[in-house]
């Protein structure tokens, strides 16, 4: 499965609204802060993560992308 920014956000939204929070309206955050912090999840992901592949022609560490 591939990370995608767009749908962590709308599962980030999803999750506050069903926490209370208005994902609409003059004053709201919530749709600009999922964008940031999905931004920010899946960044960290792509850039930092690594998997282990303990056999075959594969074995050995590899970044996560």
């Amino acid at each position: 499965m591939a990370l995608s920014k767009s749908a962590l956000k709308g599962r980030i939204v999803s999750e506050m609204t069903a926490l209370g929070a208005e994902p609409a309206g003059k004053h709201s955050w919530v749709e600009r802060m999922a964008e940031a912090i999905a931004n920010a999840v899946v960044d960290e992901i792509q850039a930092n993560a690594t998997t282990n592949v303990s056999g075959g022609s594969s074995a050995g560490t590899w970044p996560v992308t």
